[in-house]
């Protein structure tokens, strides 16, 4: 691994090293761009990993202090939590299932395909489908995405087989076990899956791609990475010309550095980030770096998400293989005709005892919530992750009081359904019911949505610098040597998990950078 003067004012200094982070570490480095990969976390591995679900939530989640405010039932559930995502090398692909589906046409489009909805702030993104097409391919093969480039399936558990039977009992057509960044053979030098199952607690195989252990130590390789772990970026910083010339950081034990670069490259998750741009405001930029347009935070979207569970007539097991085993895409498509715009997909889903006691009926207690823990063994599970509306209400804010032990002010996350989501779930509920009442379930159990996994918006894209964060590079319209490499740089969330978009959009950003770099243009 190389090392890097904090004077040196010709590297790349990028925050966070998680899907967006690592992956435009990993491919700046390995076009010669000397880069300072800043990780608020440590550094894990295969070895390290607990399987354990409390015990691995405590080594790789985000547990600082933030805020849940809105409509949303997480405010009171869990309103210390409004996200469920990691603190450590390789961010949340350590946690992640592995989902990885492109975006469709039209979810790049959605202003022109939907109209006019209420309360919904729609925007078309800068870039369509086909730009996004050959990058798209790059992510698959990098990732090793099965189904693609000639990857075979994974095979399918238990948990896969009920919503299988169920879902072409009920007519459902493309019903498969996904589109997963888990390799169901040997490759790039990570071994095959082994159902394991428990995915979300660090795959002990390196089956599932992350960061950590394939787009990260290529980069060192290369002798143009240094990664600093335990660095918690407070400010970004410029000259009195409003060009950014470094950040400010704290070590694991408080004290402070400056890290000049050439540019920054913002990838800490979709409240990380813009929390850090407000912190950064400055007399220049006195509502926050980047944020002319006001929309710094805005935007907010987590998909439209709940669960459904059944008590089956036999053992499931559902734990065992992987936890994201199938999909259903059959109601992924936009068709108002259902009550609501855009479309969702139905994967199926297992947690462990314990986060299924805190999430099944969040605050239960009593003969009920124990008869049904009393199922889990029998138990089937999906989750659902549709389309939700951006909304400039829902957005990240700085507590105005409350700081950080590093003085940072603290992030508050405000989030209130918009009807269409409402309605969407309300759908989905319903299919997910049916899928398993056609099996035979003996129960079923509607789950509310738990803390956020997929976080996207509050630095949204835009043609338009009224109307958004950054242009379709990523850069931000303020501060040309400014970038946005994470899921918050997303126009609309569409239907899809959204980590394959996020490293597709990081290798085409790694390409502009790099060529606008040996230009001098940037």
């Amino acid at each position: 691994m190389a090392t890097f003067d904090k004077n040196d004012d010709n590297v790349v200094v990028i925050v966070g090293s998680g899907a967006g982070g690592g992956t435009l570490a990993h491919e700046l480095c390995s076009r010669g761009i000397d880069v300072v990969l800043l990780e608020a976390g440590a550094r894990q591995s295969i070895d390290s990993y607990v399987q354990d679900e409390w015990a691995s939530f405590g080594q790789l989640a985000w547990l600082e202090k933030r805020w849940s405010d809105g409509g949303w039932r997480i405010a009171t559930d869990f309103p210390n939590l409004p996200a469920w995502i990691c603190k450590t090398v390789g961010g949340t692909t350590t946690h992640w299932a592995g989902a990885s589906l492109r975006f469709q046409e039209h979810e790049f489009e959605i202003r022109t395909h939907y109209g006019e909805i209420e309360g919904a702030n729609l925007l078309d993104w800068p870039i369509t489908l086909a730009e996004m097409e050959p990058f798209y391919d790059r992510a698959e093969d990098k990732l090793g995405v099965t189904r693609t480039h000639g990857i075979p399936g994974l095979p399918g558990n238990n948990n896969f087989k009920v919503l299988y039977a169920g879902a072409t009992k009920i007519g459902y057509k493309t019903v498969h076990t996904g589109h997963m960044a888990i390799n169901s053979a040997f490759r790039d030098d990570r071994q095959m899956c082994h159902q394991m199952g428990f995915c979300f607690q660090g795959c002990k195989m390196g089956a599932k791609w992350s960061t950590l252990y394939s787009e990260i130590p290529k980069a060192e390789e290369t002798g143009r990475l240094e990664l600093r772990t335990e660095a918690y970026v407070l400010q970004i910083l410029h000259d009195d010309a409003g060009k950014v010339t470094g950040v400010l950081y704290a070590d694991k034990d408080g004290v402070q550095h400056e890290q000049k670069a050439r540019i920054v490259a913002v990838a800490g998750n979709s409240i990380e980030s813009p929390r850090l741009l407000l912190n950064s405001a400055s007399a220049k930029f006195p509502d926050g770096l980047a944020n002319s347009s006001g929309q710094v935070g805005r935007n907010y979207m987590r998909h439209t998400t709940g669960s459904v569970y059944a008590a089956m007539p036999e053992p499931v097991h559902m734990y065992r293989g992987t936890t994201m085993a199938g999909v259903v895409q059959d109601e992924a498509h936009h068709d108002t005709g259902r009550g609501f715009a855009g479309g969702y997909e139905i994967e199926t889903l297992s947690l462990g005892i314990p986060f299924m006691a805190a999430f099944l009926d969040p605050g239960a207690w009593g003969r009920d919530f124990a008869r049904k823990m009393e199922t889990y063994d029998h138990m089937a599970g999906m989750w659902i992750v549709g389309e939700d509306m951006p909304q400039e209400t829902n957005r990240v804010t700085l507590d105005p009081e409350e700081k950080d032990a590093h003085g940072m002010a603290v992030p508050r996350v405000a989030f209130t359904d918009h009807p269409n989501d409402a309605a969407m779930r309300e759908h989905a509920y319903g299919r997910g019911e049916a899928i398993y009442d056609a099996v035979g379930a003996k129960a079923v159990y509607r789950v509310p949505p738990y803390p956020s996994t997929h976080n996207l918006g509050t630095n949204r894209m835009s043609e338009n610098a009224r109307d958004g964060v950054v242009n379709k590079w990523g850069q931000t319209h303020d501060v040309p040597n400014l970038f946005v490499s994470d899921g918050s740089q997303f126009t609309t969330g569409g239907a899809e998990n959204p980590t394959l978009t996020i490293v597709a959009l990081a290798i085409r950003q790694a390409e502009h950078i790099a060529d606008r770099m040996s230009k001098n243009e940037i």
